[in-house]
């Protein structure tokens, strides 16, 4: 039974969080994972976390396919699993059209057949072979790694829909879900196909001021879930009813408005709140919905005791 935090917690510098880390385990964390958007890249927090922690496990949840290429990413992976050995978890993703094209300027194209082939090719990297070939997306010539893992890490694949799932569960070794219910968890599992780990971040707010939590949990659900491939997602979750009128608002420009459009049980599902014992026990019901890894990523609340916040959502408090 795992419990993962997302580190670095948003508005604490990353060096204060030492002793933060240092506590997980006795509250009852296993795994640290860290994301990449427009914050801190996904390597160097784990890279820290590995010295300031020797049990966690570490996780990258996900390293973009498109804005490293294969070979740094399977160099990168290498590095992590040196140090860490057996503690390291590579997660794979596309990431989205804002972050590949406008951020780092490079075309979104095929996200299925990249991800196949990165995930392929790290693959094969990090079991120490030469990777030589043309794939669907990229052509490699002759890469080797120049001191592959004893043991190499698993790659893990984040996945949204139908055919990325099957390909997380066939080929990867883990599929990582984002922006899911409790509820949506065994459709997800369903389509994966096979028995492998899942992992998913959860979004949580511990706080009992419902409207702050609820205003928060929707200024991120409009921003996330208008993202074409999270859109498709939640359409093929059964939810594109209630998100009709957020997505025709911001269609329409009105950033507001689609906010204010997503009712009060989506964002409840999609962003936990309450006490912190409360978040606890939802997040547990990801568990017992058949999820392997639940890792909470905090959001910030009007309670400024981050240590004490992150004690009671562990598993052991």
């Amino acid at each position: 039974m795992r419990w993962g935090l997302t580190i670095p917690n948003i508005g604490t510098p990353l060096l204060d969080h030492a002793d933060l880390v240092r506590q997980l385990p006795q509250w009852g964390y296993t795994d640290a994972w860290s994301a990449e958007t427009s914050g801190t890249d996904a390597f160097v927090p784990l890279a820290l976390a590995s010295t300031w922690e020797p049990t966690l496990r570490l996780g990258t949840a996900i390293v973009p396919a498109y804005t490293r290429g294969p070979a740094l990413i399977a160099m990168s992976a290498a590095t992590m699993a040196a140090a860490a050995p057996g503690r390291f978890v590579l997660g794979l993703g596309t990431s989205s059209p804002v972050i590949v094209g406008n951020w780092n300027g490079m075309s979104f194209d095929q996200p299925y057949k990249k991800a196949r082939d990165v995930l392929r090719i790290v693959k094969q990297a990090l079991a120490g072979e030469r990777v030589d070939g043309t794939f669907d997306t990229v052509t490699i010539k002759r890469f080797k790694l120049e001191q592959a893992p004893a043991r190499p890490p698993a790659v893990m694949l984040a996945a949204l829909r139908p055919q990325m799932l099957r390909l997380a569960g066939r080929e990867a070794d883990g599929a990582i879900l984002n922006w899911l219910a409790s509820y949506d968890v065994a459709q997800c599992l369903d389509a994966i196909g096979t028995e492998t780990e899942t992992v998913a971040r959860i979004f949580v707010c511990p706080t009992e001021d419902a409207a702050y939590a609820r205003n928060l949990g929707r200024m991120l659900i409009s921003t996330y879930l208008t993202v074409p491939a999270y859109a498709a997602f939640h359409e093929w979750l059964g939810r594109g009813g209630k998100l009709r009128e957020m997505h025709e608002k911001w269609a329409a420009g009105d950033r507001t408005g689609a906010g204010a459009a997503i009712p009060d049980d989506v964002v409840d599902d999609l962003v936990l709140h309450g006490s912190p014992e409360s978040v606890r026990d939802q997040v547990r019901a990801y568990q017992d919905a058949g999820l392997t890894t639940p890792v909470i990523a905090m959001l910030p609340t009007p309670d400024a005791d981050v240590p004490d916040l992150v004690r009671r959502l562990g598993k052991e408090s």
